[in-house]
């Protein structure tokens, strides 16, 4: 992953360091297990950890070895023995290369959503201080990009934290899917370690033991856990297409904000663009595009092959790491939205009152004319509207039709803006889980 689209933290979990530690633990932790089984010798574990605990493992080193043997686990074992000496040989009884690989993996991708959920934290907190601080902020609703009926822009901040709070629940589901243990042996049968070890070392390496390994850990549980990064991806999207909408020149409700010292353009010194949720939008299809490679690795030949570690490899690292970086990004966008609610009233009034057209429509059914009668009354006095001719409410009362059924103070009390928000609060408590 590039630099420019990671941060820190989430890259050390996928640095090689990090994984011949762990590939270290997993390996001592067995052989304790072993020893107290009697099967090596208690001062072989022993020596073990006091000589690895505190090793730097020489990434250059096993690089080499491997180029040799063209094995990466031989070669990490045989660079661990030069650091331990003879009680090397007491290491991986009668454990098989995915017991190791397998586990680790499962410990980085585990690692990788705690921050990924601490991140949905900070992005779901965002959400909810904004969404109240616009809670009564009326604007207009779209659909297909056509002004439709009010809503509040704390309604489209709620509906978001909804959506990325059941994010969140996935996500946590995949965390507890994928963090299992295969301490099993060829062909996953314990033909040559006993269960007990498989559970100690899932212990201590803070994983659930995997019920049948087949010598590989069941890609099933990678496939939903990938997927699940993907469904967060697209409502990183969702949110992001969202304000890069109404951001829009025609538009203006709300922008990122824009730094002291920015610039939007090198042509062009007004621009002020939304570079941070496009950029979002491009990082969302990154993540996504882990999924389905993930899906075809759940079919692999008999106990085991490996087609699926290549890409492991690749998206484990790509897929985190960006979704880290846009999580937080994300955040920063929503902490800083500027919210514009006088372009938001300057809008709600472009279409002098259409919104109120399905108000209307019902009240005419309501009076004793068919749907279709009073669908063909709104609408033709909607369009003249619509051609930029005059004001809804004032076509409604001129209209023969229209005025027979309704009277004027009756068509006045139908362009209330209060009735569109009456349920504002109970949404609020629904999504919210206040009040």
């Amino acid at each position: 992953m590039i630099p420019r689209y990671s941060r820190p933290e989430m890259v050390d979990i996928w640095s090689p360091e990090t994984k011949f530690r762990i590939w270290f633990e997993i390996e001592a932790h067995a052989a304790t297990a072993q020893a107290e089984r009697g099967v090596i010798p208690k001062e072989a574990a022993e020596i073990v950890w006091a000589k690895g605990r505190d090793a730097r493992f020489d990434v250059d080193r096993i690089d080499e070895i491997e180029r040799e043997v063209k094995h990466d686990v031989i070669a990490f074992l045989t660079h661990l023995a030069e650091i331990v000496g003879p009680e090397a040989r007491f290491v991986h009884q009668g454990m098989t290369s995915s017991d190791v690989l397998d586990t680790c993996l499962s410990v980085q991708l585990a690692r990788a959503a705690d921050l990924l959920l601490a991140d949905m934290d900070r992005l779901l907190e965002a959400l909810k201080k904004r969404a109240y601080e616009h809670k009564d902020t009326i604007t207009i609703g779209r659909s297909h990009g056509i002004h439709a009926e009010p809503t509040t822009f704390g309604v489209k901040l709620a509906q978001a934290y909804a959506e990325f709070d059941r994010c969140k629940k996935r996500l946590e589901t995949a965390r507890e899917e994928i963090a299992t243990c295969a301490i099993s042996g060829a062909v996953g049968t314990f033909a040559n370690i006993d269960p007990s070890v498989e559970e100690y070392v899932a212990e201590q390496m803070g994983l659930a033991v995997e019920p049948v390994s087949t010598q590989v850990i069941p890609r099933d549980r990678h496939a939903a856990f990938f997927a699940a990064l993907g469904v967060v991806a697209s409502s990183i999207e969702r949110l992001a297409t969202e304000i890069r909408h109404l951001q829009r020149t025609e538009v203006l409700e709300a922008e990122e904000f824009f730094s002291k010292g920015q610039k939007g353009s090198s042509a062009m010194p007004h621009k002020r663009n939304p570079v941070l949720t496009e950029n979002l939008t491009g990082l969302a299809r990154i993540v996504r595009s882990a999924v389905t490679p993930a899906l075809e690795n759940v079919a692999l030949w008999h106990e085991r092959d490996i087609s699926h570690s290549s890409v492991e490899r690749m998206i484990g690292p790509d897929a985190t790491i960006t979704l880290d970086f846009a999580l937080a990004r994300l955040a920063n966008v929503m902490e800083n939205l500027v919210v514009y609610p006088e372009n938001m009233r300057k809008n709600l009034d472009r279409l002098g009152g259409l919104h109120n057209s399905q108000r209307v429509l019902l009240a005419l059914t309501q009076a004793g004319l068919s749907r279709e009668d009073s669908y063909r009354a709104v609408q033709r006095n909607a369009m003249k509207v619509w051609r930029g001719e005059g004001d809804f409410a004032t076509f409604l009362k001129a209209d023969e039709e229209v005025s027979a059924a309704l009277e004027d103070s009756a068509i006045d009390a139908m362009f209330d803006e209060g009735y569109h928000l009456k349920h504002v609060d109970t949404i609020f408590s629904r999504v919210f889980k206040e009040g």
